[in-house]
């Protein structure tokens, strides 16, 4: 008889802690509908930003192209008024031969004025010779270690 007020008391202890965590984790369906609602207003304003964001972006590049506009027709401006105005001499030194030089890119080296672009190398003495960018560089070859050898130095130290 004691065993059964044993087990029909643990069990009325288990019910009672089971609904006491129940209202504690509070997964009650207004709790529910309130985190969903929730979840739905960040994902909302989260769209809306990514758009101001993007319309941002957009209307920056739009501005850079009109101020890059602006300053290539104040340029063309200078250039014919130091042509018109100016001597040839003084406007040569000022202006490109074009007025719209400056805006065009070209890649071509100028090879009268006697500049020559870097190298990635160094020139060789003989084509023997190693260069700086070999993987052999500054090895010196004529006594190969072992492993065996290092190990030992390291404990004879």
């Amino acid at each position: 008889m004691t065993i059964w007020l044993t087990v029909i008391a643990c069990l009325a202890i288990g019910v009672v802690i089971g609904v006491v965590f129940a209202s504690r984790l509070n997964t009650s369906p207004s709790r529910i509908q309130e985190l969903e609602n929730q979840i739905r207003d960040l994902k909302e304003h989260h769209s809306n930003y990514q758009d101001s964001v993007s319309d941002h972006f957009s209307m920056t590049a739009d501005l850079v192209q009109h101020m890059t506009e602006s300053y290539k027709e104040v340029y063309q401006h200078l250039a014919s008024g130091a042509q018109e105005l100016c001597s040839n001499d003084v406007a040569n030194k000022l202006l490109p031969a074009g007025s719209d030089a400056v805006f065009e890119n070209s890649n071509t080296t100028d090879t009268t004025s006697g500049l020559i672009p870097p190298k990635d190398y160094a020139a060789k003495q003989n084509p023997r010779q190693v260069g700086a960018l070999s993987e052999d560089f500054g090895l010196d070859k004529s006594k190969a270690v072992n492993d065996e050898d290092v190990s030992s130095q390291a404990g004879a130290s």
